[in-house]
């Protein structure tokens, strides 16, 4: 029988200096890759869908069975829309709107989470609690006052402003970014921080920031879409004579006659933006959603 040193048996048969051998890593099989397809096919058809309407005449819509390949008509219906529904005014509306809301929420949302998680000042439950039961209330019972506010009181109606500042502060992205970096941003970092002659403001910059960029990343995503989307409060703030994407969108189902080749042509132009800021900077929002995970 051969005997094993202590030192050996301690270290899982080891010889000393020798490494342990890393964990084999499980491969994807067929199935996973079968499944993910199946998934992706799925969720890029209704986007398909739209194409191949959009580049048919009205009665493709409700034919059988059903067109299943693109038409000719997508640059003649494109135009159309364009034309019909004002969509450059309401293009560079929806960009300067969305994206100034999701600057403004990503920076007041990393303040106030950032005092919330760290920072030690008297009624801060008191103040979270506020935060939280105003994400209770429902938004549609503050449209009345707000609307009376922007319009008799500001003089705001009609101008892009009286969408922006109702919308520049997030009740939900204060409390996300307070959960996330009460665990994610180590308090001996700030201290070490302080240390070294750092204000408040100079650690919110150059420590806070950095740290808290996963979570701004996927808080910026879920604002900006949110700001995209939003159709009922931009109808009564803009109207039609200044309006956003969708709200110009509208424009194209009203009527006693719906052309819906027009319609998915303009749903079309209102999703390429978005579809574009997906591509260019997914890399960057997973990459830093994963880091954070990593970090976590």
């Amino acid at each position: 029988m051969t005997l094993i040193p202590v030192s050996r048996a301690m270290t899982g048969g080891r010889r000393p200096g020798q490494r342990a051998a890393a964990p084999a890593q499980r491969r994807a099989g067929t199935r996973t890759y079968v499944l993910l397809g199946i998934i992706a096919a799925v969720s890029a058809f209704p986007l398909y869908w739209s194409l191949v309407a959009a580049s048919n005449d009205n009665s493709a819509a409700g034919s059988w069975p059903p067109k299943l390949l693109p038409g000719t008509h997508l640059w003649a219906n494109l135009q159309q829309a364009y034309t019909q529904a004002n969509f450059g005014l309401a293009l560079l509306n929806s960009i300067i709107v969305a994206t100034l809301i999701t600057v403004c929420v990503v920076l007041t949302s990393t303040l106030a989470g950032f005092a919330f998680a760290k920072l030690r000042f008297r009624g801060s439950n008191a103040l979270l609690g506020i935060l939280l039961v105003t994400m209770m209330v429902p938004a549609q019972l503050g449209i009345i006052p707000l609307y009376i506010m922007m319009s008799q009181w500001l003089g705001w109606t009609g101008h892009l402003q009286a969408v922006i500042v109702p919308a520049a502060t997030s009740a939900f992205g204060v409390f996300l970014v307070r959960q996330y970096l009460s665990d994610a941003l180590p308090t001996a970092l700030l201290e070490a921080g302080r240390m070294d002659g750092c204000s408040t403001h100079r650690l919110y910059w150059h420590v806070v920031l950095p740290a808290a960029r996963p979570v701004a990343a996927v808080l910026a995503l879920f604002t900006f879409m949110n700001a995209w989307n939003d159709f009922f409060w931009p109808l009564l703030a803009l109207g039609q004579g200044n309006p956003t994407t969708q709200v110009a969108l509208s424009t194209l189902a009203g009527g006693y006659y719906m052309d819906y080749s027009l319609v998915l042509a303009g749903t079309l132009i209102s999703t390429a933006p978005v579809l574009l800021v997906f591509l260019f900077l997914g890399k960057q929002i997973i990459g830093g959603i994963m880091q954070g995970a990593v970090k976590a």
